[in-house]
C-alpha cells in the first residue's frame, strides 16, 4: 500500500504556479482587487476590524459615562452642536460615536463566534450527509426541515426567553440557528465531488472514509464554505441587531448597535443621530459583507476569466 502511494505520488505532475495554493492565493487576491466595490468593501471591513479589537484607542470619549447636562445633543455639525461630540449624545448624555465603536467588539464577536458554530455544525452534518446519502442523509435532511419550517427569528426569541439574553447564550443560540443552512451548502457541494477521479483514487488505495471526508472532499469544496460564511455573518449582524433591539441580546450599559437603535426610537424627533447613526452602520457593514461574498464568489470561480 505504501508503495503504491509512493507510485501515485511519483506519476502525478507538479502543478503550474497559478495552480498551487500560494499561487492560486495571489490570483484570487489579485482578482478581488481588480473590484473597487470590493476595494471599500474591504476598507470598511477593516475599519470595523480595529474597533473591535482596539477600541480604546478610537474612542473619544468613555462610552458609560452619563452626563446629563449633554443629554440629546445633536452632531457637531448640526446647530446647538457641541465640539467633539461628533454624532451627538444619547438620552443620558453618552457619546454615540464611543458607544458605536464600543458596541463593534460585541456585535463582531457575537457573529463571527455564531458563524463558527454553525460553520462546525453544520459543515460535519453536510459532509455525513452527502458522502454517506442513505439513512443518514435522510435523517439529517428531516432534521433540517424541521428546523427551517420554524421562523428563524420567533425561534430564536422563544430559545432566548427561555435560557436567559447572556453574551455565551446568545452565540450558542444564533449558531446553531444557523447550521441547517450550512449543512445544506456543503451536502450539495459534497454530491457534486464524491464521485470524482481523485476521490476513486482516494479509495482506490485504502484511504479512510473520514480520511477522505476531511483530506480529500472538504478541501475541494472550501471555496464554497467561505464565501458562504461571508454571507453568513452579514446575516448573525443583522439577527444579533434584531435580538439587541427586541432587548433579548447583550444587557445594558454594554452598547450594542441593535440596543442603540432601541434606545434612541424614543427620541427619534429630538435627536435622530441616536437612532439612524448605528443603523446606518449596521447597513454599511452589511453591504460591505455582501459585496466582499458576491466578489469572492467571481474570484474563486475557475471560469471568472472566460466570462469576463
Amino acid at each position: 500500500m505504501a508503495e503504491l502511494k509512493a507510485s501515485a505520488d511519483t506519476m502525478a505532475p507538479a502543478l503550474p504556479a497559478s495552480e498551487k495554493p500560494e499561487g492560486r492565493l495571489r490570483q484570487v487576491a489579485a482578482r478581488m482587487l481588480d473590484s473597487w466595490p470590493a476595494r471599500i468593501s474591504l476598507v470598511i471591513l477593516g475599519i470595523v476590524l480595529v474597533c473591535a479589537l482596539v477600541p480604546g484607542f478610537l474612542v473619544t470619549h468613555d462610552p458609560f459615562a452619563q452626563d446629563l447636562s449633554l443629554r440629546l445633543v445633536p452632531p457637531v455639525w448640526a446647530e446647538k452642536g457641541v465640539a467633539g461630540y461628533w454624532l451627538g449624545t444619547d438620552q443620558l448624555g453618552r457619546d454615540t460615536l464611543s458607544r458605536i465603536i464600543e458596541g463593534t467588539r460585541i456585535t463582531v464577536l457575537v457573529s463571527l463566534f455564531a458563524v463558527a458554530v454553525s460553520g462546525l455544525v453544520g459543515i460535519g452534518a453536510g459532509l455525513v450527509a452527502g458522502f454517506y446519502g442513505g439513512k443518514a442523509d435522510a435523517v439529517i435532511l428531516r432534521l433540517i426541515d424541521i428546523q427551517l419550517a420554524f421562523p428563524l427569528i420567533l425561534l430564536v426569541i422563544a430559545i432566548v426567553a427561555v435560557v436567559g439574553p447572556s453574551l455565551t447564550n446568545l452565540i450558542i443560540i444564533m449558531g446553531l440557528s444557523g447550521w441547517p443552512r450550512f449543512a445544506r451548502v456543503v451536502r450539495g457541494s459534497v454530491l457534486t465531488v464524491r464521485h470524482l477521479e481523485f476521490v476513486d483514487a482516494a479509495r482506490s488505495i485504502g484511504a479512510s472514509r473520514i480520511r477522505i471526508m476531511t483530506q480529500h472532499i472538504l478541501p475541494n469544496i472550501l471555496s464554497a464554505i467561505i464565501v458562504y460564511a461571508s454571507f453568513e455573518i452579514a446575516r448573525m449582524i443583522l439577527l444579533e441587531a434584531t435580538l439587541s433591539f427586541l432587548g433579548l441580546g447583550v444587557q445594558p450599559p454594554t452598547p450594542t448597535w441593535g440596543g442603540m437603535i432601541s434606545d434612541g426610537r424614543k427620541y427619534v424627533s429630538l435627536s435622530w443621530a441616536v437612532s439612524l447613526a448605528p443603523g446606518i452602520v449596521i447597513a454599511f457593514v452589511i453591504l460591505a459583507f455582501n459585496i466582499l461574498g458576491d466578489t469572492l464568489r467571481d474570484a474563486l470561480d475557475p471560469q471568472f476569466d472566460e466570462r469576463i
